[in-house]
């Protein structure tokens, strides 16, 4: 079973399965990668990549959020692709962005990418105690591809100066930055995400850039939510409700 979510974005919806939807870090990727949030964010007329696009979320908000933008989806989950790419459709989005079914892994260069957007697998390959073998375990631990295959893919694309924003756990910082400097991305600002505020964050934001120089920028944290539950006015201006 499927459902058509609104997104609240310009009019952008997506097509989901029933059961999995899109969670508030892929919005706030979207927002980081924008300069929504105080990252250094895409120039209008941007293209594109975003590795493991799934529903396509994060591409059809930068469509919104980064003016004249364009967006090369890829994911691994033919089931995702096909969805996305009837989103983009229905979107009346088609000249603006598409979306290949590919292991990131060996991926061959797309000329032309100026930025690359990505919310990977959060946990390690083996990692973790499996829940399912469907979608959502996919979608949430390294299975074909690993960080470090997110990292090389991520530096094929990109020239020198070209950036790479990604959302990821906490705890998995150390080898995010390993990985990036490994591979001659460096991490150029970090904003953390809590739950509530005065919590331990639970979700991080990340921007490196390719041949940059050493010197990483701390930004602001951002709360998701107030103590009563209710979303904070951060959150609120990043759906657009306010």
């Amino acid at each position: 079973m499927e459902r058509i979510d609104d997104t609240g974005l310009g009019g952008m919806r997506v097509i989901q399965k029933e059961g999995i939807g899109y969670g508030v870090d892929a919005i706030l990727l979207a927002a980081f990668a924008a300069g929504e949030t105080g990252a250094k964010g895409l120039r209008e007329g941007s293209s594109i990549l975003d590795l493991g696009s799934g529903s396509g979320i994060i591409g059809f908000a930068l469509l919104h959020k980064v003016k004249g933008s364009s967006v090369v989806g890829v994911d691994v989950r033919e089931g995702a692709v096909d969805r996305a790419g009837r989103a983009a459709e229905l979107n009346g989005v088609m000249d603006r962005i598409h979306f290949i079914c590919a292991d990131c892994k060996g991926l061959e260069k797309i000329e032309g990418i100026d930025a690359v957007v990505s919310n990977p697998p959060y946990f390690r390959k083996e990692g973790a105690i499996p829940s399912t073998t469907g979608d959502k375990y996919l979608a949430r631990h390294e299975t074909s591809a690993t960080l470090t295959d997110f990292v090389e893919t991520s530096v094929r694309m990109l020239d020198n100066g070209g950036s790479l924003y990604m959302v990821h756990r906490p705890d998995r910082l150390v080898d995010i930055f390993t990985e990036l400097r490994a591979h001659g991305m460096e991490p150029k600002e970090l904003q953390l995400v809590t739950p509530h505020p005065g919590e331990a964050a639970n979700i991080a934001l990340i921007h490196a850039v390719r041949g940059a120089g050493s010197e990483l920028k701390l930004l602001p944290d951002i709360a998701v939510h107030k103590a009563n539950g209710e979303y904070t006015d951060m959150i609120e201006r990043i759906y657009e409700r306010k």
